[in-house]
C-alpha cells in the first residue's frame, strides 16, 4: 500500500471516529470561514526573505492555501515538535510521536506580513477553537498550532491570538497554542504539493478545496496569479 493511500484511509478512520467523539457537538466544516481583522501589532519587516513554521490541521490543504498567497515563495509539509526518529507520516498519523503536522513557509514580509498569514490560517484553513482536531480529522498530530521562529513572530502571534479571542469571532474560546521552535523535518515527496497534484482526491474535494476557495473569496487581493513552489 502506497503511503498516499495510507494517509488517504487514516483520514477516512478519523473521519468516523470524529463523528462518534462529537456526537451531539457542533462539528467543524472545512468550509466555515470567519472574515478576521488585520493584526493590530504587525510590524514591518524590511527583509526580502523570512520563514513561518505553521500547523493547521492536515498538511495538504494547508501547504495548498498558503502556496497561493501573494508573497509566499515557497511552502513545504513535514513534521513539528518531536524528534527526528518520528518524523515520518506512518509514525505521525497515530499521535504519539509528538510531531504536528505543519508547513514551513519561506515569504517576503515585504509583500506579505507574518501577521497577514496567521489572518489567513484562522480565516479560511483552520478553526482556533479546536484543540488537538481539525475538520474530520482527530489527535495531536492534527493540533492548530503557530511556531514563531524569532522574538518578533512571538509578539505578533501571542497578541493576534488574543485579539481574536477578545474580539468575539468565534463562539468558543482560541485555544491554539505557540509553540517553541524544534526543528521542522520536511514530509516524504508523495505529500508535497499534494492539493495541486490531486485535485480530484476525494479528502481534498471536501475538505481542502473550500478552504482555497474560501482565501479567493475573501481577500482577492492577497491571491497570488500562479501558485508558489
Amino acid at each position: 500500500m502506497t503511503a498516499r493511500r495510507r494517509h488517504f484511509l487514516s483520514h477516512a478512520l478519523t473521519a468516523l471516529v470524529a463523528g462518534a467523539l462529537l456526537a451531539g457537538c457542533a462539528p467543524a466544516k472545512a468550509e466555515s470561514v470567519v472574515r478576521l481583522p488585520a493584526a493590530t501589532l504587525d510590524p514591518a519587516v524590511t527583509a526580502k526573505r523570512a520563514t513561518a513554521v505553521l500547523a493547521g490541521g492536515c498538511f495538504w490543504g494547508v501547504e495548498g492555501v498558503f502556496s497561493n498567497v501573494k508573497g509566499v515563495i515557497s511552502v513545504e509539509s513535514g513534521y513539528h515538535g518531536g524528534g527526528a526518529a518520528t518524523a515520518r507520516y506512518e509514525l505521525t498519523h497515530d499521535g504519539t510521536s509528538g510531531h504536528a503536522e505543519a508547513v514551513r513557509i519561506v515569504y517576503d514580509p515585504t509583500q506579505v506580513s507574518y501577521g497577514t498569514l496567521l489572518r489567513i490560517l484562522f480565516s479560511v484553513v483552520a478553526d482556533p477553537t479546536l484543540k488537538n482536531r481539525q475538520g474530520p480529522d482527530v489527535g495531536t498530530q492534527y493540533r492548530a498550532a503557530i511556531v514563531p521562529m524569532d522574538a518578533v513572530q512571538r509578539q505578533v502571534a501571542t497578541a493576534y491570538l488574543a485579539q481574536i479571542g477578545k474580539g468575539k469571532y468565534f463562539a468558543r474560546p482560541v485555544v491554539v497554542p505557540v509553540e517553541s521552535y524544534k526543528r521542522f523535518y520536511r514530509a516524504e515527496p508523495n505529500h508535497q504539493d499534494f492539493m495541486r497534484r490531486n485535485p480530484a482526491n476525494s479528502y481534498i474535494v471536501r475538505w481542502d478545496a473550500p478552504k482555497l476557495a474560501a482565501l479567493k473569496r475573501l481577500y482577492p487581493a492577497l491571491v497570488r496569479g500562479t501558485p508558489a513552489p
